[in-house]
């Protein structure tokens, strides 16, 4: 791979990628489970959401380098732009064909799916601007996790399953709230790592506005819901109870992930690379879960 590559392969950034690709699999399953499973329909989703995901993460590289929050001390993966391994003009230009590719792909999802497509997938490429970008930033005002939970949890699933089966769904809504959990603790752990150097920068994000002590609870609830969404499933939707299996899963898991954010954040190198192992972690976490829960339904 040539620099060249290897520059944005890392701008992508690739071990957070599972977050468009788990709710993909889970919503498909949802739809295979109701009897209208739908292929195309499925690979054109999961294409549009890595791309929506990826220009998500260049416009971040591209507004947080110019806001000053992406500097040297920085102890997160290596920004293409901040160290220099890209251009400003080439970051700009990458995250708009990405959001245009997505909104032109997505032109055979609107004519499946209709307006409710039309929503989803306008306001997705809207808010990967807006989320660093705009005259009032989301993560610098702490709304990030909430477009996390519910732009790669619920609107997700739940939008693969209808674009799919062409009705909404309860199971969908569900497993959307399992898939939003795993990204909420994924941009928990991220913003956790952060934290120093985003206070520095005036990026509020809700950790630094709250603390260490918030991010571990909102870790714990990120990964809670995760781990609870399955049995709701099981007893009010009178699922397979194989849908045990994830929710284990992720329970079994949360222990290790919260000693792992035991410890005070800052900016020493070796806390940094701790924490960009946990996000890998989670990363293949959720890869694991939505296979698993997956795997359940469709047995």
């Amino acid at each position: 791979m040539t620099s060249a590559l290897r520059a944005w392969w890392s701008a992508a950034r690739p071990k957070t990628l599972w977050a468009s690709v788990a709710p993909v699999l889970m919503g498909t399953a949802v739809a295979a489970v109701e009897g209208a499973p739908h292929l195309p329909a499925a690979a054109a989703a999961l294409a549009c959401a890595l791309l929506i995901q990826v220009g998500t993460n260049l416009a971040n590289d591209y507004f947080d380098a110019r806001k000053g929050a992406d500097t040297a001390a920085r102890i997160g993966p290596r920004r293409a732009l901040q160290e220099g391994l890209l251009s400003a003009g080439a970051v700009r230009a990458g995250f708009a064909i990405c959001f245009l590719l997505a909104v032109l792909l997505g032109a055979y999802l609107l004519a499946r799916g209709g307006w409710p497509i039309l929503l989803i997938g306008l306001g997705s490429v809207a808010l990967g601007l807006l989320y660093t970008g705009g005259p009032a930033p989301l993560a610098y005002r702490g709304l990030g996790d909430l477009f996390a939970f519910l732009c790669f949890g619920p609107v997700a699933v739940a939008g693969t399953a209808y674009v799919q089966t062409l009705a909404w769904s309860a199971a969908g809504l569900w497993g959307g709230v399992a898939a939003g959990g795993f990204s909420l603790a994924l941009l928990t752990v991220n913003n956790f790592r952060d934290m120093v150097g985003d206070a520095r920068a005036g990026k509020r994000t809700l950790v630094v506005r709250l603390g260490p002590a918030f991010a571990r609870a909102e870790l714990a609830a990120a990964i809670g819901l995760a781990a609870l969404a399955p049995l709701a499933m099981i007893a009010w939707l009178q699922v397979t109870p194989l849908l045990a299996a994830p929710a284990l899963l992720a329970g079994l898991s949360l222990p290790g992930i919260l000693r792992a954010v035991a410890e005070e954040p800052g900016e020493d190198p070796a806390f940094g690379a701790r924490m960009n192992g946990l996000l890998a972690r989670v990363g293949r976490l959720e890869l694991l879960y939505a296979l698993l829960f997956s795997a359940a339904l469709l047995i």
